[in-house]
């Protein structure tokens, strides 16, 4: 089995309890992360009905958001979820009957080229091990103009006292805390291990460039454990 395949079935195993341990995990700050930030990218796609792709959807909490802050703004949604894991998309088809779901990878998005407005992928880049190859694909299937809309837990450029404080948090824990509450130990001591070996926001920034994007937004949340990044092709 291929470190890929080993990570979904990681994720296969918590699925059931994922958004419960997310809610504790973060004391429910998370889907202000995701509201805020989905916002902004509706604001920078400026159509009155537009195609969406969330990518690593898991149980589909972003589609959720991304339905609600649409509906505020009298935007009409076509929204499609793509997972690799199978325990993740059986909550999310659960939640959103109504919807299409695609059981691929990142890499391999069975969608046709220059077709989507808009793609988000949220706390899932950082577990996608052809980083770069993803890229290419959401560049692929994209339309000109089109968004990506990344949520994730960054490696530090220079760390403060604040976001050492919060990577204690994470480092120490978390883990324990994850644990205990999905049963599932080992994938909640992966969390703090894939931030620190994952990259910092403006490596990050560098890899989108690369294939074609520009960067229309890079901030943070949570003393810049959380980056937030808006590219357009």
């Amino acid at each position: 089995m291929s470190r890929q395949e080993q990570i979904v079935q990681m994720f296969d195993s918590i699925a059931n309890r994922y958004d419960f341990v997310n809610r504790v995990l973060t004391f429910g700050i998370d889907k202000k992360w995701r509201q805020n930030a989905i916002k902004k990218t509706l604001e920078i796609i400026d159509k009155p009905e537009v195609k969406i792709l969330d990518v690593a959807c898991g149980t589909g909490d972003m589609i959720e958001i991304w339905q609600k802050e649409a509906d505020k703004k009298n935007i009409k949604t076509h929204i499609c979820g793509l997972d690799p894991s199978s325990g993740m998309l059986e909550v999310a088809k659960k939640r959103f009957s109504n919807l299409k779901f695609y059981q691929a990878y990142a890499t391999d998005i069975p969608c046709q080229s220059g077709t989507i407005d808009g793609i988000s992928i949220s706390f899932g880049i950082r577990n996608v091990l052809e980083i770069k190859k993803a890229i290419k694909e959401f560049h692929r299937v994209l339309k000109n103009g089109g968004v990506v809309l990344v949520l994730e837990f960054v490696k530090a450029e220079n760390p403060n006292k604040f976001r050492k404080c919060v990577d204690f948090y994470s480092n120490k824990f978390l883990p324990k805390i994850g644990g205990i509450l999905s049963k599932n130990k080992e994938a909640y001591e992966y969390l703090p291990n894939s931030i620190e070996n994952f990259y910092t926001p403006s490596q990050l920034v560098s890899l989108f460039e690369e294939q074609g994007f520009k960067t229309i937004k890079s901030d943070s949340f949570n003393f810049g454990q959380v980056g937030v990044f808006i590219f357009k092709k």
